[in-house]
């Protein structure tokens, strides 16, 4: 069989094991050591199998990873999003649909200092929901709310995903972070805009509560001073320079531990329950990590990539229409595959095309992790509708994508805008 041959096939075995439910990182190690033994020799393939997980551990640039993730854990488990929340809520609670806005809010916020959107979702759902439903909120506007304020997680740094995307790639960890920030506040707005034409259109969607006394609104920002001193110091720290993006994990997670252990909600068994959820998530991305690698190694050996790279470039229609087939082949793809396979299975092919076509790989990490996004709120996989169906378990699960599809909508929007405007992800990364 010719190389190319292989190569189809062997990503056609990777969605059959996704379809099977294989762990992903597993699924992907396996088809790339296989394919790589195939085409050239199983003495080869060893080596590469017995190299990656150990240059991959040793490697000081990914303790960036386990960092963050420590980062989030710590201040989650302290109790923090009630907090973030109660603030949200004070200042906005007084507009029709304000709870559900201040949702948003605390989730954009919580996601400055979290890296996981299932994660954030389960967190500030358990807090917010029961709240809604209390105040009289439309069942299907207050999960969608969750769900996919949810995605914004992974698209508002520190996100792991972005991370994962660099390391892939070889683009900037640190300019990928930067570039996340204001499309992850855009969608934050065009979300506020739905709930906004929502509550227009269906006023008992959603009731207004009464304003909070100014003193009310000043007292709960109180709580929440640590999220904008850790991103500050974690971001700016980046964007100026002072650190690399490993070393300003490592001062946000130890301010992160000061924070919690201040804070009298962090108990001994809060502590271990964080470390245990933190070396959970970091070895399952690190195992998808090797996995990716050792397949990209694979793919690069079928030389699918190059070969496609040289075919779609020759082709005499605009660079944006190629885009665009590429947004809806990965919205469709969405539908089935979950995000972070999605990525590791597409990046090697997409990222030299986007480059041979002229575009800026920092900026097209940004579009994938948006498309990945709207993949999180699609059936039949959508796995935040499936998390948020979790916290709330007496909603049924058509009703949660009901009231998803207006919020899909926008982040299709948001796709679209970044295409139309690419300074959007890359204005703030001009300056660095």
């Amino acid at each position: 069989m010719s190389p190319e041959l292989v190569g189809i096939l062997g990503i056609v075995l990777l969605l059959i094991l996704f379809a099977l439910r294989m762990q992903i990182g597993l699924s992907i190690l396996i088809v790339g050591f296989l394919g790589f033994a195939y085409l050239a020799n199983t003495s080869s393939s060893l080596t590469l199998l017995g190299m990656v997980p150990y240059a991959t551990a040793a490697a000081y640039s990914l303790s960036v990873i386990p960092l963050f993730i420590l980062m989030g854990m710590f201040l989650s488990y302290g109790g923090l999003g009630k907090d973030i929340f109660d603030a949200a809520n004070a200042w906005v609670r007084h507009v029709r649909g304000g709870m559900a806005m201040a949702t948003i809010a605390a989730i954009a916020v919580w996601s400055a200092i979290s890296g996981s959107a299932t994660a954030t979702a389960a967190s500030i759902g358990s807090v917010v929901l029961p709240e809604m439903k209390r105040r009289g909120y439309n069942d299907a506007m207050a999960t969608a709310c969750v769900a996919a304020g949810g995605t914004m997680d992974i698209l508002i740094p520190p996100s792991s995903v972005l991370v994962l995307y660099g390391i892939l790639t070889e683009e900037s960890i640190g300019k990928l972070l930067i570039a996340g920030i204001l499309p992850g506040l855009l969608m934050a707005a065009l979300f506020a805009v739905v709930i906004y034409i929502w509550v227009k259109r269906d006023p008992k969607a959603a009731p207004i509560e009464p304003p909070a006394p100014f003193r009310e609104k000043v007292r709960s920002l109180r709580p929440i001073w640590a999220v904008v001193v850790i991103f500050v110091l974690v971001m700016g720290g980046i964007y100026r320079g002072f650190f690399t993006p490993t070393e300003a994990a490592a001062v946000g997670a130890f301010i992160s531990l000061i924070v919690s252990l201040v804070s009298k909600r962090f108990s001994r068994k809060a502590m271990l329950d964080a470390l245990d959820s933190g070396a959970r998530t970091t070895a399952m991305l690190f195992i998808i990590l090797i996995g990716a690698i050792i397949f990209s190694r694979f793919l690069a050996v079928t030389r699918i990539p190059f070969e496609l790279s040289s075919y779609i470039a020759s082709l005499e229609v605009s660079r944006y229409v190629i885009i665009g087939i590429i947004m809806l082949a990965l919205i469709i793809m969405g539908c089935f595959i979950e995000g972070i396979s999605l990525m590791v299975l597409t990046v090697p092919i997409l990222y030299p095309l986007i480059i041979k076509m002229g575009f800026d790989g920092v900026w097209f990490g940004v579009l994938l992790v948006t498309l990945l996004n709207i993949g999180m709120c699609t059936p039949p996989v959508g796995i935040n509708v499936y998390v948020t169906a979790g916290v709330a378990k007496d909603v049924p699960l058509m009703t949660i994508f009901r009231g998803v599809t207006p919020f899909w909508l926008a982040m299709v929007v948001g796709a679209i805008l970044l295409v139309a405007f690419p300074q959007i992800a890359l204005w703030l990364v001009s300056f660095m």
